[in-house]
């Protein structure tokens, strides 16, 4: 491998020829090999950086054109297009296990935009302290990458998700009208229900999840950038924070504001605590529906077998023609891992000391994380599993006819001591509800039919 020699305030590096990233970069990769090539610093956040990087510049031409001058803003900007769109995943090999501020991910975008635009301009013009850093300070960037990756997540990502879960439950909702099911509670049989009315349960939970994600991004809009080291906004002109804020909103076409308490937003982090918590909320009703889901469709015999749901794959090296409800499985998993991602992203959130949070790196990895699985696996249960659900109607209406807790109706005109009786005899001596009835002379036949009609008990 060729290098060439790149120095920085502590003197000079090796740095691999092909790579645009420089001496502080490279300290960092030989100083944290620590999950290499696995647990990168997420790709969200280098799209972050490109944005806010390229919003700087706009913002420090406007303010210091003697400074930022209209050429370097272009080759910036040049540079900042191409960490935006991906073209340099490649120069940024930095992992999550790094400095807790991320620093060196900070300066792994201002060596790799320098050095980009450096090329692009022909001529040796950007500095990455000077230029691509210029009244900014990692303490500011981190922070303000992550919330601008968090609100591209859920917004772009996550919310969509959910619209395309809630309109195939809608959709099933429909198509399932008028067919009455038994009830369950405490996986023991309930009183009756319409099906709609169950999928609308489920429905109705990802709504729910999709306005406690959008009262959380308020919060989320809010960015650090102008608070520089501490929060003082040292080195920063008077008005960067609302220009380079403004600036973002331009570029992502989403309205972010500048934080109104600087010291506040670089040392906690309670609105990404805030926002996870709704992702959380979120996988865990897609533990239920999922397992909701899967119980359903358990059998095809021996189970509930009230649904069925599409046979994707084979599911045992041993047992021919066994298919396993896998769709469920994928998303209760990642539900679990959702809510373990919670506890990670709460306790570093609890460890701001005095004017910097230094568990930045971890925070926004598991909190991307969460939000990448959860709309991916919404869509691929969306597309394998919930799309093709079909009721089984005559299973359903054999388990309503045989449910014991239809006795339920019989309350108004036998008593509930009287109805358990009846129930319990059924029970016991496996016998129709009315035979119960009629035999412990609580009603005649006759009359029993006239109010026994579990289809009009939903």
């Amino acid at each position: 491998m060729k290098y060439r020699i790149e120095h920085d305030s502590m003197g000079q590096v090796q740095v691999p020829a092909d790579r645009y990233w420089g001496a502080q970069t490279q300290r960092s990769v030989e100083n944290f090999p620590i999950g290499v090539g696995l647990e990168t610093m997420p790709r969200e956040i280098i799209h972050a950086f490109g944005i806010l990087k390229k919003a700087a510049a706009m913002a420090n031409h406007a303010l210091r054109p003697e400074k930022m001058t209209g050429e370097k803003t272009s080759a910036i900007c040049a540079a900042c297009d191409e960490v935006i769109d991906g073209t340099l995943s490649a120069h940024f090999p930095l992992v999550v296990w790094q400095t807790g501020s991320g620093t060196q991910s900070n300066m792994n975008a201002n060596e790799v935009i320098a050095n980009r635009g450096n090329e692009l301009a022909g001529q040796k013009l950007l500095h990455p302290n000077d230029d691509i850093n210029m009244s900014q300070s990692s303490n500011d960037t981190f922070p303000t990458a992550m919330h601008i990756a968090a609100v591209c997540a859920i917004e772009d990502r996550v919310i969509p998700a959910i619209d395309v879960l809630t309109a195939a439950f809608a959709r099933l909702e429909r198509e399932n009208a008028g067919i009455v099911k038994s009830g369950r509670t405490h996986l023991q049989d309930a009183t009756p229900i319409a099906f709609s009315q169950e999928i609308s349960g489920w429905r109705t939970s990802l709504v729910r999840d999709k306005e406690l994600l959008e009262r959380a991004l308020p919060g989320l809009k809010e960015l650090a950038l102008g608070g520089t080291a501490v929060g003082t906004g040292l080195n920063a002109p008077k008005g960067f924070d609302a220009a380079v804020a403004a600036a973002v909103s331009q570029l992502t076409g989403k309205t972010f504001v500048t934080a109104p308490n600087k010291f506040h937003a670089l040392t906690s982090k309670d609105e990404l605590v805030f926002a996870h918590g709704a992702l959380k909320a979120l996988a865990c009703d897609l533990m239920k529906i999922a397992n909701d889901i899967r119980w359903l469709a358990s059998g095809p015999r021996l189970g509930l077998g009230e649904i069925t749901i599409p046979e994707n794959e084979p599911g045992s090296s041993i047992m021919p023609g066994k298919v396993n409800p896998t769709q469920c499985e994928a998303v209760t998993m990642v539900a679990v891992q959702v809510i373990g991602n919670d506890t990670a992203v709460g306790l570093a959130a609890s460890q701001g000391n005095f004017q910097l949070n230094v568990f930045m790196p971890v925070l926004i990895y598991n909190f991307l994380q969460s939000a990448r699985l959860l709309s991916e696996a919404m869509l691929s249960f969306h597309d394998h599993c919930v799309t093709g659900i079909r009721a089984n109607r005559e299973k359903m209406e054999g388990n309503l006819h045989n449910s014991l807790m239809l006795v339920t109706a019989l309350n108004p005109y036998i008593g509930y001591e009287n109805a358990a009786k009846t129930a319990k005899k059924a029970y016991q001596e496996n016998i129709s509800l009315k035979e119960a009835c009629v035999c412990l002379g609580f009603l005649t036949a006759q009359q029993f039919d006239e109010v026994f009609h579990p289809e009009q008990m939903v």
